[in-house]
């Protein structure tokens, strides 16, 4: 199914261009005023807006050489396509349906890449084939089928691999390889079994690579029913192949597990760069590498927190800061809130950003359905 912006050169007669421009007008206005963003709290100088509404449970982000953008989802079982202008999506495509939660999305070389639970499929030569992307191929179908964890988020690094995430198909448990990992593939190789490139990683959904380093950074969403600030999330980063980051044995660098740590110790373990507000679902993580923000955003972290669902006090429902140039809380900063309002009035749930080519940052939404935008205008 495709929705498509109505076309304007159908309108003949002024009267009706103008009417007609009054109501895309009111509609326009009508669909920023239904959404949150009067409530959204930035630094002096930022703005946001919506980029695209009506995009049903949208989730992770990926943009095309020719500028557009996928998405993918996960209760929906859909992937889209959006051609916008920038600023505002034109039109929106469902280039795939009845999909196993194809949370994750990547692009390469003209193709887009969508990891469902237990595999990976390439549409080729997406972008000229929007309306009708044909049958995918199937890249590699040696992931687990649990879907407990199982959503991936995708992206393609420096090395030319994709890296994909095998969640821990539970709360808390020790199930061994390959769950728990963030694992990579050639995607030019057929089924090849996927590599682990490091272990001891709950769920993570949301990597990037720092621009100066080239060194992975996730975050890490930590176990569940120890309380309400216990365990806290984690942002890590990747030194070398192999790593440990001590899921289930230890959490957050200092935390023995109560039911798997008593055999370990966390000084065996890699420990976060930082640990985050538990529970706040710590999500998409993008390096801002764009010229549009002020200089000291520039290669900073940023941080979808989608929020908590397990808590007495809910928390997240923002974006935060991370500055890499300093370490634990000092790093952490937070950058746009607003979502919840209260304790428990959720107005949306951020689920990935995405850096556009003029620097402004796209936020999905996969309780509002809404992609936003995030732009800056220097304060007069």
């Amino acid at each position: 199914m495709k929705h498509v912006s109505p076309k304007l050169s159908l309108l003949t007669k002024p009267v009706l261009l103008m009417r007609f421009v009054v109501v895309i007008f009111c509609f326009i206005n009508a669909a920023q005023a239904a959404l949150p963003l009067d409530k959204i709290k930035l630094p002096p100088g930022f703005e946001i807006t919506v980029f695209a509404e009506n995009v049903k449970d949208a989730r992770s982000l990926a943009l095309g050489d020719n500028g557009t953008l996928f998405v993918g989802t996960r209760s929906e079982g859909k992937v889209y396509a959006i051609r916008h202008d920038g600023k505002q999506a034109q039109q929106i495509f469902t280039i795939a349906s009845g999909l196993n939660m194809p949370n994750g999305v990547a692009f390469r070389n003209g193709a887009l890449y969508v990891a469902e639970v237990n595999r990976v499929l390439r549409f080729d030569n997406i972008e000229a084939n929007l309306e009708r992307p044909g049958k995918p191929v199937v890249i590699n179908d040696q992931f687990p089928s649990e879907t407990h964890h199982g959503w991936k988020f995708i992206q393609f690094g420096p090395d030319g691999l994709l890296y994909v995430p095998i969640g821990a198909p539970c709360n808390i448990c020790d199930r061994g390889d390959p769950y728990a990992s963030i694992t990579r593939i050639d995607v030019d190789k057929i089924n090849q079994q996927p590599e682990i490139v490091a272990r001891g990683i709950r769920n993570t959904v949301g990597f990037d690579w720092q621009p100066q380093s080239k060194k992975l950074w996730f975050t890490d969403n930590g176990r569940d029913l120890l309380g309400d600030d216990v365990p806290p999330d984690e942002l890590n980063r990747i030194s070398r192949a192999g790593e440990h980051f001590g899921y289930p044995y230890c959490h957050a660098g200092t935390i023995e597990d109560p039911e798997f740590g008593a055999k370990h110790n966390c000084k065996e373990f890699v420990a976060p760069f930082a640990n985050l507000q538990a529970h706040s679902a710590n999500l998409g993580v993008r390096f801002y590498t764009g010229n549009l923000f002020p200089a000291e955003y520039r290669n900073q972290l940023f941080i979808a927190q989608h929020g908590s669902w397990n808590r007495s006090k809910k928390v997240g429902y923002r974006l935060i800061r991370v500055d890499p140039s300093k370490s634990g809380d000092a790093a952490v900063s937070v950058f746009a809130e607003g979502w919840l309002q209260g304790d428990e009035t959720v107005l949306g749930r951020p689920v990935d950003v995405q850096l556009m080519p003029d620097g402004a940052l796209l936020v999905s939404d996969d309780t509002a359905n809404a992609i936003y935008r995030i732009g800056y205008h220097a304060p007069k």
